[in-house]
Parts: structure tokens; C-alpha cells; sequence
């Protein structure tokens, strides 16, 4: 990574592309780490001390896409996690140096977050970018995009909430475009994101500089659906057993640089 010097702060890049939001003064960072994940229900109100709309961002790697979305809408609030507490430790530091008090870092996994410590139809949105494929069929298990994660994303979402997906594996879009329209109204994105078109993740900017096709989608959570109507849906759907080529593990290296 590498500084350019403006004439205040600092910005912050990674593949030559600016990381989001610039580097403040000591005396403005913020606290962006949970440090811990409460026993039950996250209170989201007592935890960002107000009453917003809540963005959840569900295997976040090194946070680029979760302090984007933070710094652009201070009216959001927005809660990033990975099982990776190497990753979480980037993304704090920088959520805190951008002082960004509407974000909160956690190391846990996107399942055990929405399963345990979500109530039913209070998320606004829901973001999972790149979830790891899992090359070894051994490790197929682990998948996160699975019918009982869908189930559990419309449960969390409030009525028409936004579920997005994107992915670089050929394998585990293709298993996506099948299962998540039971859940979702979904549409493939056309193209890269307005927003961010030079990546919206770390991954997705190295696919990019490889060369490598990204799919995007999203959908609005189907109304109508009713908790027991969506698990009894995931239990009738076969689980992510696709083959997810193990050519593409050389994007994880790269990554990795």
C-alpha cells in the first residue's frame, strides 16, 4: 500500500486504487471495533446510539466496501464481519481512522451472525461479496451461500430489504443464479458497479487486474414469504455442491500480495 498527501489527510491505496475515505487528524478517529458480539439479540440502537437503517456486510475481508458505503451515507448504519481476525484488524484501523461512527468490525462468521444475533425483519441490507468457494470438496460444507443462509437473509431483511451477491468463480455463480431467486426477486448486475468501477472489494479489484469476468446480482427479499414457508423451501434445495475449480486459486495469492 502506498500514501499520496493531499491538502488535508491522507488517502490510502491498494493496487493503485484509493482506498475509501481519507486519514484524519488523531483527535477525529472513531471506535469501530466490537470487540465482542452480545450474548442474543444485537441491540443496533444502543450499539450506534440511534435509530437508523442497518447494513450488514457478511465476509467483509479488509473492510473497502463497508467504509465506502458508510462515508457516502451517514444516515446508514452499518455492521462488517469476517472469521478472519487478520482482515477485521485492517478494516478497523482504517474504520477508525476515517472516524466513521455509523461502522462496527466483528470477527464472526455470516451465518452464526444472522441465525443468532439478528432479529427477524430489522436489516435494511444485506452485502456478501466473493464468499470463499471452498476448493477442496471436503470443505464444500463450509460454504456460506447455501438455502438455509438464503432462508436466513429473508428472515433478517425488513419487506423488499436488498440482498447483494458477487462472486469470481464460474461455479458458485452459476449454483447462486439457481437458488437465490426462490428468496430474492434477483437480477444480474450489467456490468461493473456506478458506484465503484474499479472494484468495490479487494477481490473483486484483483479479478479485475487479472482479467478474470466478476458477476454481480441482487434482489429485493420476495414478500409474501413467511419464515417456515423459506426453511421449508432451503430443506427442498440441494446445498453448493459445485465444483469450484481449482485453476482460480491462484486469485487467492495475488490477493494475498
Amino acid at each position: 500500500m502506498n500514501f499520496d498527501q493531499p491538502d488535508s489527510g491522507r488517502i490510502e491505496k491498494e493496487f493503485g486504487v484509493p482506498i475509501p475515505g481519507q486519514i484524519l487528524d488523531a483527535a477525529l478517529w472513531a471506535k469501530t471495533a466490537l470487540k465482542k458480539v452480545p450474548a442474543g439479540i444485537i441491540d443496533f440502537a444502543a450499539l450506534f446510539g440511534r435509530i437508523a437503517p442497518i447494513v450488514l456486510d457478511l465476509g467483509c475481508g479488509n473492510g473497502r466496501f463497508s467504509l465506502s458505503s458508510a462515508l457516502a451515507r451517514h444516515d446508514h448504519d452499518h455492521l462488517a464481519c469476517d472469521i478472519l481476525p487478520v482482515v477485521i484488524r485492517y478494516a478497523t484501523r482504517r474504520g477508525n481512522q476515517r472516524g466513521l461512527k455509523n461502522l462496527r468490525f466483528a470477527v464472526i462468521g455470516g451465518r452464526e451472525l444472522l441465525a443468532d444475533h439478528v432479529a427477524p425483519g430489522t436489516i435494511s441490507e444485506i452485502h456478501c461479496y466473493h464468499p470463499q468457494p471452498f476448493y477442496d470438496p471436503s470443505q464444500a460444507g463450509r460454504r456460506l451461500i447455501t438455502p438455509e443462509f438464503l432462508a436466513l437473509a429473508h428472515r433478517a431483511l425488513i419487506p423488499g430489504g436488498l440482498f447483494v451477491v458477487q462472486s469470481d468463480n464460474p461455479g458458485y455463480w452459476k449454483y447462486i443464479r439457481d437458488v437465490v431467486p426462490v428468496f430474492f426477486d434477483f437480477q444480474e448486475q450489467p456490468g461493473r458497479w456506478p458506484d465503484a468501477p474499479k472494484g468495490r472489494t479487494r477481490r473483486e479489484i484483483v479479478a479485475l487486474r487479472k482479467g478474470l469476468p466478476v458477476f454481480r446480482g441482487w434482489g429485493l427479499a420476495r414478500n409474501g414469504l413467511g419464515e417456515e414457508e423459506a426453511l421449508a423451501l432451503a430443506r427442498s434445495l440441494p446445498p453448493p455442491a459445485f465444483d469450484a475449480d481449482r485453476r482460480l486459486r491462484q486469485l487467492d495469492a495475488l490477493e494475498r500480495e
